[in-house]
């Protein structure tokens, strides 16, 4: 029987980070994965949306580029060849998770891996002793089962893996994946409906935010979105999909599922290592990744934290350094999401919700795109940045940003927050011009009422 130091189950985001960094503190360390490197990110999630929808993005642009003196005639999308490309950006990838794997010295096990007991793995045949065990093995998208089954109903993975776009698709669920998913489709001409149960999409952002994206997908992408409502009465033939939403009849060329993600457990026999599970199914962990079997850790999507794929790989250094037997450090707790719709989304640290319930005397600064140089100059003017504060301290306590490069932008304010700077703090210091983040300086002083590219207001007392 194999014997080694750490075990990871799961070679996604969370897991194979976690076995490079234990082999770089000197740890004999091993990678179990039943499918393929890179997990459902690199393979059927991050990596390849971000593909597609960049592909669509830029067809967007191009068809509109007359507003900046630019006609371009006989301009068509190929998704098969969008598709081929997706594949190849996949593929570099995941070859490339194997060779850092191999570079650092951690042996590969293919197989599903299932406990023994809290020190033995099965993986197929060959068993494998370990001192410490990390469990990555993500999750998976939930499918209602009173869904007809049927090739015209198909969750994420299953959207990914077609070579021709329906002329009209339902999306049942607005949250980040379905409407990312529905964006794409929308700007590549599909004809997109969005039903979500909920009285709006995306309700993990602030009010003014959600409404600014709404409205872009609505107006400039045609997107239907029904809330409030669950989609019933599913019917699917070779034909399309029909449903209800309350009285009224939707029907589309495919039915797209976004609902929501359970854990990757099957077959992994957790009571045999004694490794507790919530009603969801998720392993509960502590702050620092310990399971409540003390040798065992999970990271990633299978503990039931922030489903996110650099949430995961943060988790997954984090254990592996705890269990290789460093000075232990919790997870970190500050995880910006972004979200590749169109306007691009992102955000970190408090909403305002968040930041009222806990007490903060709440302040805002918010600046738009539309007052921006840079951005009039590049025709990409919808959107704003906003900072959240408490009106006390100055301390930033939270921000979200919309619109044209949310998601690299997000990165400066989760670095202001995470450093505990005041907004005083961030407008003082000199950002370049022209560039889109200006933005952030020009919100830090229109939340002290002194913005010099703004409307007058009245300053904060």
């Amino acid at each position: 029987m194999d014997a080694f130091d750490i075990v990871v189950i799961g070679a996604g985001p969370g897991g194979y980070p976690a076995a490079i960094r234990a082999a770089q503190l000197g740890a004999k360390t091993a990678i179990v994965e039943r499918e393929f490197h890179g997990g459902t990110c690199l393979n059927w999630g991050c990596i390849p949306t971000k593909a597609l929808i960049a592909a669509a993005d830029l067809y967007a642009q191009i068809r509109d580029a007359e507003q900046l003196g630019i006609t371009v005639k006989g301009v068509a999308a190929d998704y098969a060849g969008m598709i081929a490309h997706k594949n190849k950006v996949v593929q570099q990838l995941r070859s490339g998770v194997g060779q850092l794997l191999k570079a650092n010295g951690v042996t590969q096990f293919t197989g599903t891996a299932s406990f023994v007991d809290r020190n033995t793995l099965d993986v197929g045949g060959p068993r494998i002793d370990a001192k410490k065990i990390i469990i990555a093995t993500g999750s998976t998208s939930v499918v209602p089962g009173f869904l007809p089954k049927h090739p015209r109903v198909v969750e994420s993975r299953g959207f990914l893996e077609l070579d021709k776009l329906p002329k009209t698709l339902i999306v049942m669920g607005g949250g980040y994946i379905g409407c990312e998913l529905a964006c794409m489709a929308a700007m590549l001409g599909v004809k997109v409906t969005i039903v979500e149960l909920l009285e709006d999409i995306l309700l993990l952002l602030d009010a003014d935010v959600r409404r600014e994206v709404r409205t872009n997908m609505e107006k400039n992408l045609a997107i239907r979105i029904l809330t409030g409502k669950a989609l019933e009465k599913v019917d699917v033939n070779d034909k399309g999909v029909t449903g209800k939403v309350g009285d009224e009849k939707v029907e589309a060329a495919l039915l797209l599922v976004s609902v929501g993600r359970k854990p990757v457990t099957d077959g992994l026999k957790l009571e045999n290592a004694g490794v507790k599970t919530n009603d969801k199914g998720f392993i509960p962990v502590d702050d620092f990744g310990r399971t409540n079997v003390a040798n065992i850790y999970a990271v990633g999507d299978v503990n039931g934290r922030t489903q996110l794929a650099h949430y995961a790989t943060s988790q997954g250094v984090v254990a592996a350094e705890n269990a290789v037997g460093k000075k232990p450090h919790k997870h970190e707790s500050l995880v910006p999401g972004v979200i590749f719709t169109s306007p691009e989304v992102a955000l970190v640290g408090l909403t305002e919700d968040e930041a009222k319930k806990q007490g903060h005397k709440v302040v805002t600064g918010k600046f738009r795109f539309g007052s921006l140089g840079r951005a009039i100059a590049v025709a990409q003017t919808t959107g704003f940045v906003k900072w959240i504060a408490d009106a006390r301290t100055d301390q930033l306590l939270g921000a979200a940003v919309v619109g044209a490069h949310a998601t690299e932008l997000i990165a400066e304010a989760t670095l202001a927050i995470r450093s505990e700077l005041t907004c005083g703090e961030l407008g003082r210091t000199i950002h370049a011009h022209p560039t889109f983040s200006e933005a952030w300086m020009e919100a830090a002083h229109a939340l002290h009422g002194v913005c010099v590219h703004g409307a007058p207001q009245k300053k904060r007392s």
